[in-house]
């Protein structure tokens, strides 16, 4: 059975970066029924020709409300939603197999695909960099054709099945940015069927540094955001304090000497008012909206 795909993609402020991935998703081996795009305004948006329908939404700016408001249009329409960020290159047969995965996997509630190179932890990835990174990855050997269980899915690549999201929807608590509002979601769908990861479906995941908040919100957000989604029973707690312990050694080592492209200093002190709530027993995530 072919199932119809539609594809949310979350924008703010990349409007460049956002005209480029529509382009090259016109090359897609088996074209989106639709592309859902959720931004602010028109002025997030660019004017180009695509091979496929695209819808636009608008309202306010904060990626979990953005993903709930292309998420309320796409429930009842298609069968399969595909989340992309605005600054990741899917290899020309990412939907073909993403489908193929739904189509002949009946228990599988996400599939996650997997990052050929990704320069979130990095200075970022040039567009003709990332295109030349992706047709070199279509050009190799086999394919890696192994499948994972996962805890939860990267909201970067993420594909679900539409008929168990339900009444879920991501939590607006977890203001601007986000972080970890992936996993809060997809964990909660793993009741609901499998979480997997494929790393057939490979992408290149350019890490544009513009239309992020300000190292101080991050770094609060990496701290509250998991002790709030392990109070919330969201998110394992061996994988909240790993997750909290590995960014906090980092931001306290690299913040002697930082990258230029990350506000590790901002970060740390992110971090450390965060712990200063958490020690007073109050932590919520939407503080960082008083920073």
């Amino acid at each position: 059975m072919s199932l119809s795909l539609a594809v949310i993609i979350p924008t703010y402020g990349r409007k460049e970066v956002l005209e480029r991935l529509l382009r090259w998703l016109g090359h897609q081996t088996r074209l989106p029924h639709e592309v859902i795009i959720s931004a602010p305004d028109e002025t997030h948006v660019p004017d180009v020709e695509t091979r496929f329908p695209v819808r636009r939404l608008y309202g306010p700016p904060s990626l979990t409300a953005q993903r709930n408001r292309a998420l309320d249009y796409a429930l009842g329409r298609f069968d399969i939603i595909a989340f992309l960020d605005d600054d990741l290159i899917p290899a020309t047969d990412y939907m073909e197999r993403v489908a193929r995965a739904l189509e002949d996997n009946p228990d599988w509630a996400v599939v996650m695909g997997g990052i050929v190179r990704d320069g979130a932890s990095t200075k970022g990835i040039s567009w003709e960099e990332g295109i030349a990174i992706i047709r070199e990855a279509e050009a190799g050997g086999e394919v890696d054709m192994r499948v994972f269980d996962m805890v939860g899915a990267q909201g970067n690549n993420m594909s679900m099945r539409s008929s168990v999201i339900g009444d879920l929807r991501f939590d607006e608590r977890l203001v601007l940015y986000g972080w970890q509002e992936d996993i809060d979601f997809t964990y909660q769908l793993g009741r609901r069927g499998r979480v997997v990861s494929l790393p057939s479906i490979r992408s290149v995941h350019l890490g544009v540094k513009s239309g992020r908040v300000s190292g101080v919100r991050f770094g609060y957000s990496q701290v509250a955001n998991p002790v709030y989604l392990f109070r919330k029973g969201t998110m394992p707690g061996d994988f909240a304090f790993k997750l909290m312990a590995r960014t906090i050694i980092a931001n306290i080592v690299r913040s002697i000497r930082p990258e230029f492209y990350v506000d590790r200093r901002g970060r740390l002190r992110g971090n450390l008012i965060a712990l200063g709530h958490l020690l007073r027993g109050r932590i919520e995530p939407e503080y960082i909206l008083e920073i």
